[in-house]
């Protein structure tokens, strides 16, 4: 447990040092996405009956979750090959599972900033408003430890820093266009749309909507969910394992 611990603290007391920046790094792309697309191009747009930004806001959620969780990588990249921290853990008394689980939820920290932010901007300039209730917290914290665990996974897995930015422009881009941030996913081709339907991003955008929508909520896409956030786990504990190996 204090490995644990201190592994976390030690990524909340760095974004501590740089929180205005961070914060306001986070409102950029919210602010933007919700100004052009939402307000701008779909002030008068109707999607599946709603107005547009509600159909925005949910999915900018799921997205941004996601994003801010991966993006965990690029530090323990940093950390790992130029400053050299990863071989002071390794000296450490310090489990592969507690360092993984620290620095996973230190994603999932960043994750509900940018949350937040997204919900205050949407109510502010679109009037949407959307509460952190337990449904919503639950639905962005299993999207964001997921997309934790395998920023992780990615980080201790690759060979060169420059290596990460292939995973992200290959796999977790497309996910937020494809994976119902923007559209629903029924507009995408028949031959594609069986492999969307089940990305975390997709399940999460779907659930929030259906949350703040007041529809009835998948139980079989929560516990789908969960399934994903402990398989990603593992593989984010194994690849710190082979890499200390």
């Amino acid at each position: 447990m204090k490995g644990f611990l201190a592994t976390y603290l030690r990524e909340i007391f760095i974004l501590r040092k740089r929180f205005l920046r961070f914060i306001f790094s986070l409102s950029i792309n919210p602010l933007l996405y919700i100004l052009a697309f939402g307000i701008g191009l779909g002030k008068n747009i109707t999607v599946m009956d709603r107005p547009y930004l509600e159909f925005l806001i949910p999915g900018l959620i799921a997205a941004s979750s996601m994003l801010q969780a991966f993006a965990i990588n690029v530090e323990i990249n940093v950390a790992r090959f130029y400053l050299k921290v990863f071989e002071e853990f390794q000296s450490a008394p310090l489990s592969s599972f507690s360092y993984a689980l620290g620095e996973v939820l230190s994603g999932v920290t960043r994750a509900f900033l940018s949350v937040f932010i997204i919900i205050v901007i949407g109510y502010f300039l679109g009037g949407v408003k959307l509460n952190l209730s337990f449904p919503l917290i639950a639905i962005v914290f299993l999207n964001a430890f997921i997309f934790a665990s395998l920023g992780l996974a990615s980080a201790m897995a690759i060979k060169a820093h420059a290596d990460q930015t292939l995973i992200t422009n290959f796999i977790i881009t497309p996910m937020m266009f494809l994976g119902g941030t923007f559209f629903p996913i029924e507009n995408l081709p028949s031959f594609i749309k069986p492999f969307i339907e089940y990305l975390p991003i997709t399940i999460a955008s779907q659930t929030i909507r259906a949350y703040f929508w007041d529809l009835p909520l998948s139980l079989h896409k929560m516990v789908l969910m969960l399934i994903m956030a402990l398989f990603s786990f593992l593989i984010a504990v194994y690849t710190i394992q082979k890499a200390k190996d």
